[in-house]
């Protein structure tokens, strides 16, 4: 059928019809979040008198900033917190965690992942993995890690683990990256920082909010944690920003960071802003209304590859704490399909077929496709698999909902192609 000049399968667009009036309720309640989250950013940047003045490009050391002051002031006040730190400088969330952990922890310090196992690029920042000598063990620092039980955390193991040497940092994995537990809500982190609370009032709570922010009506740092880290060039982007990371929290904390990303006693004081202000703010302030659309898209897929027989994670009716979404496609002839679909629906680089091959850091081969007007923008519709069973796709992102369902329909498209 030629549906809006693609060659779709005339059993997916009845399909998609179907599913569409279905979700309406689930999509009414994003669209709620979202002017929530959208008012909290548009009452922040007029509290704080954002002008035309503070997108002002600003060279060399970069002193008496004052676009870039301000826009780590409504960073801070978004997220119910006391001060931040936002650059572009920040290349990405794992440098945003590195700068984190290097700025607070000292040696003879232990952090805990009270969220089971790392995913894989921090595991070599932590020096589990890998063969750094810049690794948080090579600079004697101490990690543990206490797994999750049914999806939550396992408090009474934390309490009790808190209870005998000290702890320096405790470590939350908010998003479930690459693995197949269920990401971590708001409600369950609030649990978990009340328990530690009740134990410990000075262990440092850090929570990895990648992938999450703008998901619930709260953050992390409105329920208890001390610091949440996360990067420019996913749900914060709103599809503008270039790069970046922020890390908000307690101010003494971001100040200790801030003097890891700079040096000791300059700390914020520098950094030229290297004229991507506006695009910051600008990605904010659209930032809300992205985060829904990726969230509706993902619900999208996650009904219409369940009708279609395949398992899914998270279910199109689960609550939702970030924008991933797991499909297992059962063998590799539907991985590849599904991922050279995904790549055909893309603005940029349609034209490139995704094939799976050997990737530095991944023990499996590996399939990726992504078509973003940003490189690595996982806000930008994606999906990306190991080549093993269950062939298992992760996929996040969608700019626009329109532009998302388009992709899910293209790349199902392909799989049915494929078994004809």
């Amino acid at each position: 059928m030629n549906f809006l000049n693609y060659e779709i399968d005339e059993k997916l667009i009845k399909l998609s019809n179907e599913v569409e009036s279905e979700l309406l309720p689930i999509f009414e309640k994003y669209n709620k979040n979202a002017l929530l989250c959208s008012a909290k950013v548009l009452k922040s940047f007029q509290t704080n008198r954002l002008s035309a003045m503070d997108f002002a490009e600003i060279t060399g050391y970069g002193y008496y900033d004052g676009g870039r002051e301000k826009l780590e002031k409504i960073y801070a006040e978004i997220f119910g917190a006391e001060d931040a730190l936002v650059r572009p400088q920040i290349m990405s969330g794992t440098h945003a965690l590195a700068l984190t952990f290097f700025g607070l922890l000292k040696h003879g310090d232990t952090l805990i992942s009270i969220s089971g196992e790392p995913y894989d690029s921090l595991k070599s920042i932590i020096g589990t993995e890998g063969n750094s000598n810049n690794s948080l063990l090579k600079h004697g620092i101490n990690f543990e890690q206490i797994e999750l039980v049914n999806d939550d955390f396992d408090i009474p193991k934390i309490v009790e683990r808190l209870k005998q040497n000290k702890v320096k940092m405790v470590e939350i994995q908010r998003s479930r990256g690459y693995s197949h537990r269920k990401s971590l809500n708001i409600k369950k982190i609030e649990n978990v920082c009340k328990a530690i609370r009740e134990v410990d009032k000075e262990v440092i709570i850090m929570v990895d909010n990648c992938y999450g922010d703008f998901v619930e009506d709260k953050e992390p740092t409105q329920v208890g944690a001390d610091l949440i880290v996360g990067s420019l060039m996913k749900n914060l982007s709103g599809g503008i920003t270039k790069t970046g990371g922020y890390i908000v929290g307690k101010k003494d904390l971001v100040w200790d960071i801030s003097e890891r990303f700079s040096a000791p006693c300059i700390g914020k004081d520098l950094g030229a802003n290297l004229n991507q202000l506006m695009d910051i703010y600008r990605g904010l302030y659209f930032a809300p209304n992205v985060v829904c659309s990726s969230l509706k898209t993902m619900t999208y897929a996650s009904r219409m590859l369940e009708k279609l027989g395949f398992d899914v994670d998270p279910k199109f009716d689960e609550p939702r704490t970030d924008i991933i979404q797991t499909i297992n496609l059962g063998n590799a002839e539907n991985l590849v399909s599904f991922c050279q679909g995904i790549q055909k629906s893309a603005p940029v680089d349609s034209f490139v077929t995704p094939i799976p091959f050997k990737t530095p850091g991944y023990p499996h081969e590996e399939i990726m496709a992504s078509g973003s007007f940003t490189g690595g923008s996982t806000i930008e519709l994606s999906c990306d698999g190991p080549m093993v069973e269950p062939y298992t796709a992760y996929m996040q992102g969608g700019l626009t909902y329109e532009y998302g369902k388009l992709g899910i329909l293209i790349a199902l498209n392909e799989i049915l192609k494929n078994k004809k």
